[in-house]
């Protein structure tokens, strides 16, 4: 399904329900939780899965901040993404406390409190270069969106099948379902972007090729999305995945054509470090 205009895309999404329901929630057996086992190497990963969902309101405000998000049809996405994320966070600490890995109250204040400083000056000094660039920066930003949701998409995906848990597997199969809503619509508005200016074709291009980072990294240590990387895309089939699943997905954009940055970043980790589950 391609979408001619931006207006398409918007009309498509809306018309898109919420899977993550009260009652869908409320359908989950946590009780259940407990009663299968769970490999202790997959909490670090899940903790890092529920942090990066969690500090979509950090993402959020620093969109506001740019050109971006004078962008009618892509204000109107993301004023809803901005609440269905963190419950994606929160849903997954639920998981952690009944799985018996308990977290305190206040455990999102202590995930922003260690975001470093170094990514704060960053994000500053983008947001001053994307207002010099215009409304054409948000081309990068929707590519650059589209790569991040699908790259949490295809984790989600490895996850439950690593993990072997009924449990979390129904849970993630629901937050994955909005994932993918996320992941189309950023990648249809990149598209129809890319295709109106080669500017932002070449714009897009060259920032991805020397400024991507894997989902999270920033707010979130090197070393920690180097972890997350190896335990999810371990070997040649984890690499393989995200190729495919990602990296192919970046290519079909305009202007994006042989552009193997996100399956050369995991490669890097992932052929280097394999799993151990």
């Amino acid at each position: 399904m391609l979408f001619e205009s931006e207006a398409e895309v918007l009309a498509w999404y809306e018309k898109q329900e919420r899977i993550l329901t009260k009652e869908c929630i409320d359908s989950i057996p946590w009780h259940e939780i407990s009663q299968h086992p769970l490999n202790p190497e997959i909490f670090p990963t899940l903790l890092y899965m529920r942090d990066v969902e969690r500090l979509t309101s950090v993402y959020y405000d620093e969109v506001l901040h740019t050109p971006t998000s004078k962008d009618p049809v892509i204000r109107s996405f993301i004023d809803r993404w901005s609440t269905e994320e963190p419950v994606h966070g929160d849903l997954i600490n639920r998981f952690l406390n009944e799985a018996g890995h308990p977290t305190p109250e206040n455990w999102y204040d202590g995930v922003k409190a260690k975001i470093p400083k170094a990514y704060r000056w960053e994000q500053r000094f983008s947001s001053l270069f994307s207002r010099c660039v215009g409304k054409r920066f948000a081309a990068v930003h929707m590519t650059w969106g589209a790569i991040q949701e699908f790259s949490t998409l295809t984790g989600y995906q490895r996850m439950w099948e690593l993990a072997h848990h009924p449990i979390l597997e129904r849970l993630l199969m629901a937050i994955a379902r909005e994932e993918a809503r996320h992941a189309f619509f950023y990648w249809s508005i990149a598209r129809v972007k890319l295709l109106k200016s080669k500017f932002s074709r070449s714009l897009s291009r060259f920032l991805v090729n020397t400024f991507w980072t894997p989902v999270g990294q920033g707010a979130k240590t090197e070393e920690d999305t180097n972890h997350v990387i190896a335990f999810l895309f371990g070997g040649e089939e984890g690499v393989r995945r995200m190729d495919q699943r990602v990296n192919q997905q970046l290519e079909r954009l305009p202007g994006m054509v042989g552009l193997k940055t996100v399956t050369e970043r995991v490669a890097q980790i992932g052929l280097a470090n394999g799993r151990s589950i």
